[in-house]
């Protein structure tokens, strides 16, 4: 945080901070994953996420401190000094730092800051969700962009899953405004529909999520399984014959039930299972081909 390496519990913000007081920020999720084999720990497409940051500041006008390229190395340093040699989540961190009452982005105030933990699976992934479709829609891109991982707009995600969560299911489903499927609470959704792999585009007040890229612009391709990207309605949830969700922390996670509809016979389906292994065969360092995307710590 500010240039300096501190014990997480140092890391303070001010009550007066306008981060604490109008969510203004931004944020990334980054994982790193241990190879246990190779003793290795590789972070996932690390330029990629500070790319996304970067781009998330301009919408936020915020000036970074760092370089995409100087942030890398400087979780480098981070993962290192924390000894980090197990599966890693990682939140690097833009905010307005003012003590200013006001929520305008009036001056340059930003703060850099990162930090890790570790983290296994965020869902059991080899385990079905049970997902509702939400009755709090996806803020608009024309109100608070959904395109970036602001921090204020998660209030809207909290809201959803909460509901979901005290309903007795796993996972929210958003829809837009407009009543197209968006996303999941903090994560991308495909569907499955006659083998081939659908979803729901940027354009639909989602994330440009860097695991959803992956999977449309490598692994399904290797796979052989056709991709589209399209509007996809509530009611092609309900006969979808695969649904999973994707993500940073997600990864791959399938979907077996929607609204108490079973996605096809409730059980695993076969595409989701072959996306899952290539995904976390390229995560973790054992397929030589994609190796390009990581970045070794030790």
């Amino acid at each position: 945080m500010k240039g300096e390496f501190k014990p997480v519990s140092e890391m303070n913000i001010s009550i007066e901070s306008k981060a604490f007081n109008y969510g203004l920020g931004c944020f990334g999720g980054v994982r790193a994953y241990w190879n246990e084999d190779q003793k290795q720990l590789y972070i996932f497409r690390a330029l990629d996420h500070f790319k996304r940051l970067e781009l998330s500041a301009k919408i936020m006008e915020m000036k970074p401190p760092h370089t995409p390229n100087e942030c890398v190395s400087i979780l480098i340093e981070l993962l290192k000094k924390n000894e980090s040699r197990q599966n890693t989540y990682i939140r690097p961190l833009l905010y307005h730092d003012s003590p200013q009452i006001t929520p305008e982005f009036l001056d340059d105030d930003t703060v850099f800051s990162v930090f890790t933990k570790p983290m296994n699976q965020y869902f059991k992934t080899d385990q079905g969700l049970k997902a509702c479709v939400s009755s709090w829609r996806r803020i608009s891109d024309n109100s608070l962009p959904g395109r970036i991982k602001a921090t204020g707009a998660y209030v809207n995600s909290s809201l959803a899953k909460s509901q979901a969560k005290k309903a007795g299911y796993d996972e929210a489903i958003f829809l837009t405004e407009s009543g197209e499927v968006s996303e999941a609470s903090a994560a991308h959704i495909f569907i499955v529909r006659e083998g081939k792999l659908v979803s729901p585009p940027s354009t639909t007040d989602n994330l440009e999520g860097i695991t959803r890229r992956t999977l449309l612009e490598i692994v399904a391709p290797e796979l052989g399984i056709k991709t589209e990207e399209r509007k996809i309605s509530r009611t092609e949830l309900y006969v979808a014959d695969e649904v999973f969700l994707c993500g940073t922390g997600a990864e791959v996670t399938p979907v077996i039930s929607i609204d108490n509809r079973l996605v096809g016979d409730g059980k695993i389906g076969a595409i989701t299972v072959k996306c899952q292994e290539f995904y976390a065969r390229i995560t973790r360092g054992n397929n030589p081909k994609y190796k390009y995307l990581l970045t070794p710590v030790w």
